[in-house]
C-alpha cells in the first residue's frame, strides 16, 4: 500500500520543487485550527486550496457614520493612526490614495511625497522599524508617482496615485502604524487606505520582522573633473576599498536584505555624455572588506538592465520607473528587489554602490532599503523635510546644446 500524503502537505513539497517556497515553509504543518495560530505561507496560486487557518481582518479609513467620506483629515504638524492592535498577526496587503478635503485630486502641495511620512511599530517598540517618505516607501522617489507593476509594490492608475504594498509583516505582540503630515502649509490633506491582516493566536519565533529605511545623498566626487574627456571622467581611476560608496543599507543583528529602490538626479550637466551610472554595488556581509563576495559591474547591471538605458520598463523584481529623459538630466528611479534571492546576515550587512565608476560623479542620491530581521533593529533615522526635497533641475547652454543636438543623434544612432 502507498504511502499516504495529505493534499496540503503534497501542495507545499510541489512548491517547493518548483521555488515557490523555501524548504522550511514544508517542514512547519499547518495548524488545525484557528486556536493554535502560526504564520500563513499563502502567497503562491499552489498553496491557495489549502485550508486557511488565520482570520482575515482590516484597518481602513471608512466612514464610520455609514456615509461616504472615507478619509482620514491630516492637518499639517499632526500623525495619525492608521492601524493598532496587540495581538499576533501579519499584515498583508496596504492601499491607499493621497486627495484633499475638496475632492479635486492629488495635493497641490509641491512634493507632499516626501513630506508625509510613514512609521511602523512591531511589538510594544517605543522606535519603529520604518520609517520612511510616503512615496519612496511605496517605490518611487523624488516625489514622482507613475504607473508601475513589481511583486512588491504598485502604482496604479489614475497616473500613479493609487499605491499598493504586498510585503508580509509579521507581528507577535502587536503593531502600530502611523502617518505624519509634515508639509509646511496647510494642505488640505486626506488620506485614504486600507489594511488587511491576519490575526494569529501565536507567532513562530523564527519569522523575522519587517524594516524599512531611507538614505539621501548629495554626492561628492573622488577626483577632479578638470582635464578629462567624457570617457575618461566615466573611467578613471580604481576603487579598491568601497568606502565612499554611497549607502543604501547599513544593519546590525540577523537578518536577510530583500531589495531597494534608487534615485538618482543628475548634477554635473556636460554637453555631450551625462549617464550618472556605471557604479559598481558592493554588498559587504558580516563585516567583509574589500572584495566582498557580493561585488557587481555597475548601476544598470544591478537594477538589471544595460547599456546606459533611456526605456521604462517594469518587471517583478527589477525597472526603470523615471528614466531621466534627454541625457539624463530629470530624476531617474530604479528598483531591484531580492525576493527570489535575499541577502543573507548574521551580524551585519553594508549593501553600497559606487556614485559612478570609483565614486567620480557628484549627483543627488536616494534610496529606500528593505530587509527583515530578528526582533526590532535600528533603523536610519529620518533627517527634517527641507533635507529631504529633490533640487532643481539646472539649465545650461551646454545642457541646452547637448538636448538640441546631440540627444536626438544619440537615441536614433546609438541605441543597442
Amino acid at each position: 500500500m502507498g504511502t499516504k500524503i495529505r493534499y496540503g502537505r503534497a501542495l507545499i513539497l510541489v512548491a517547493v520543487a518548483a521555488g515557490l517556497v523555501t524548504a522550511d515553509v514544508a517542514k512547519a504543518e499547518p495548524p488545525r485550527d484557528f486556536g493554535k495560530g502560526s504564520f500563513s505561507y499563502t502567497n503562491s496560486l499552489e498553496l491557495l486550496p489549502v485550508a486557511k487557518q488565520y482570520k482575515r481582518k482590516r484597518f481602513s479609513s471608512y466612514d464610520r457614520t455609514g456615509g461616504n467620506k472615507d478619509s482620514l483629515k491630516i492637518p499639517k504638524g499632526e500623525t495619525v493612526v492608521l492601524a493598532e492592535t496587540k495581538s499576533a498577526g501579519c499584515i498583508r496587503h496596504i492601499w491607499c490614495t493621497i486627495g484633499t478635503t475638496d475632492r479635486k485630486g492629488p495635493p497641490v502641495t509641491e512634493y507632499y511625497l516626501r513630506k508625509l511620512v510613514l512609521r511602523m511599530y512591531w511589538d510594544g517598540a517605543k522606535k519603529p522599524s520604518v520609517e520612511v517618505p510616503v512615496g519612496d516607501f511605496f517605490g518611487s522617489g523624488n516625489g514622482i508617482r507613475k504607473n508601475f507593476v513589481s511583486e512588491p509594490f504598485q502604482m496604479s492608475s489614475q497616473n500613479g496615485a493609487a499605491f499598493n504594498c504586498w510585503f508580509p509583516m509579521p507581528f507577535a505582540k502587536g503593531a502600530r502604524i502611523e502617518l505624519e503630515n509634515q508639509c509646511e502649509k496647510d494642505s488640505k490633506i486626506v488620506f485614504y487606505y486600507y489594511i488587511d491582516w491576519e490575526q494569529y493566536a501565536a507567532l513562530e519565533d523564527n519569522v523575522y520582522r519587517f524594516h524599512a529605511s531611507w538614505n539621501r545623498e548629495v554626492t561628492k566626487g573622488s577626483h577632479p573633473e578638470k582635464g578629462l574627456g567624457a570617457e575618461e571622467f566615466q573611467g578613471y581611476g580604481k576603487n579598491t576599498t568601497g568606502k565612499e560608496n554611497y549607502i543604501i543599507l547599513e544593519a546590525k543583528g540577523r537578518g536577510h536584505y530583500v531589495g531597494c529602490n534608487i534615485n538618482i538626479h543628475n548634477q554635473r550637466w556636460s554637453w555631450y555624455w551625462d549617464w550618472p551610472g556605471e557604479g559598481d554595488d558592493m554588498i559587504f556581509v558580516d563585516g567583509e572588506t574589500w572584495p566582498p563576495d557580493i561585488h557587481g559591474t555597475g548601476t544598470e547591471d544591478y537594477v538589471n538592465h544595460a547599456y546606459c538605458p533611456i526605456q521604462r520598463y517594469d518587471a517583478p523584481y527589477h525597472g526603470i520607473i523615471s528614466t531621466g529623459g534627454v541625457n539624463w538630466r530629470n530624476p531617474l528611479t530604479y528598483y531591484r528587489y531580492h525576493i527570489p534571492d535575499p541577502v543573507p546576515f548574521t551580524k551585519s550587512i553594508r549593501v553600497t554602490i559606487e556614485h559612478g565608476h570609483n565614486n567620480m560623479r557628484y549627483d543627488d542620491w536616494s534610496s529606500t532599503a528593505y530587509w527583515y530581521q530578528k526582533g526590532v533593529g535600528d533603523i536610519r533615522r529620518l533627517p527634517p523635510p527641507e533635507q529631504r526635497l529633490p533640487l532643481p533641475t539646472k539649465l545650461t547652454w551646454k545642457g541646452i546644446f547637448a538636448y538640441l543636438v546631440l540627444w536626438p543623434i544619440y537615441t536614433n544612432c546609438y541605441v543597442w
